[in-house]
């Protein structure tokens, strides 16, 4: 009898021991997915577009289940210098990862690391801005979305050149941001196989936006505002000019239209922002790394008109263009 009561009191004990070890073993894991997750945001300029960018790519985050995630939110204030040293701050740190929104902030973010895995969005060309060799195939460590639709740029000079009775094209934007110096590129080669010709006003900063569009006064039948973080980020004063010379302003995105453009073959930023998330929970997840995830062109490309907008600069709406466009007021 005593010999089972040993040989129970040796089974209980190993019992004991087991069960010991699979609770460490759950503690233990439950701790691992409670680790914080340090994101690193650096964005060039605050302004809407880029605003609402960042806050579709947190709400992507949230989406996918990850929790205990901590923001480092950057503004570089529209200062490259600025922005080269958030990003070797965000490295020292160690984040987890890097949301890169705009095409500077993207390049000195990867100029910084080839470790931390890197996720942009508002990146107008990032194959010229050597972000990536191709949208099939990004870097090591950095893929992310595009600020640009291939059917934008074209779409909106067929509609000015068909659909308005200007010659020419105003053209105000930061020769220092590559993303806008491209864009100008693409607007130019459409522009040659319409009947408008473009007028340029170069600025460095968004205290130089309002005089630049001034200049333009007398030689611009239109303004068309590309997606330049410099000149969004003073849109008001293009606003002001055109309104007061009834001067039609078109806009590279939707945001500056609910701010008082024209009109814009655009889309929501917000929606680039959440795409660029969730490549950077799949990354965060282990499930992809940036090499594997594709650069993505937006999804949805519209017209919207702003009917209080158009009144101001004195444009006539046409009964064709219900059939083309959304309309906000």
């Amino acid at each position: 009898m005593k010999k089972w009561k040993g040989l129970l009191g040796v089974s209980l004990a190993g019992m004991l021991l087991l069960a010991g070890c699979g609770a460490t073993k759950e503690t233990s894991s439950e701790e691992k997915s409670g680790k914080e997750i340090k994101i690193g945001v650096t964005q060039l300029v605050e302004h809407p577009s880029l605003d609402a960018a960042y806050k579709g790519f947190k709400k992507a985050i949230e989406a996918n289940g990850l929790k205990n995630v901590k923001y480092d939110f950057q503004n570089a204030q529209g200062d490259q210098n600025n922005s080269q040293t958030i990003a070797k701050n965000l490295v020292g740190e160690k984040v987890d990862l890097i949301f890169a929104n705009t095409t500077p902030s993207a390049q000195h973010a990867l100029n910084a690391t080839q470790d931390i895995p890197i996720v942009f969005t508002s990146v107008t060309d990032p194959v010229g801005a050597k972000l990536v060799q191709s949208f099939d195939k990004p870097g090591e460590n950095i893929t992310g979305t595009t600020d640009t639709h291939p059917d934008a740029i074209p779409k909106t000079i067929e509609f000015i050149d068909k659909q308005t009775d200007a010659k020419s094209v105003g053209l105000i934007y930061n020769k220092g941001e590559q993303n806008s110096v491209a864009q100008v590129d693409l607007v130019k080669k459409e522009l040659k196989k319409s009947n408008l010709k473009p007028v340029e006003a170069s600025v460095s900063t968004s205290a130089d936006v309002k005089q630049a569009a001034e200049s333009l006064v007398g030689r611009a039948d239109v303004f068309y505002i590309i997606t330049d973080n410099t000149v969004v980020s003073a849109l008001e004063s293009v606003i002001s000019v055109s309104e007061d010379k009834d001067i039609p302003m078109f806009a590279g995105e939707l945001d500056s239209v609910k701010r008082g453009a024209f009109a814009a073959y655009g889309f929501d930023y917000y929606d680039i922002g959440y795409e660029a998330g969730q490549m950077a929970a799949k990354i965060l997840k282990g499930e992809k790394k940036p090499s594997e995830i594709n650069v993505q062109y937006p999804q949805k490309l519209k017209l919207v008109i702003n009917k209080k907008a158009a009144e101001a600069m004195n444009v006539q709406l046409k009964p064709d263009w219900d059939s083309m466009a959304e309309y906000i007021k």
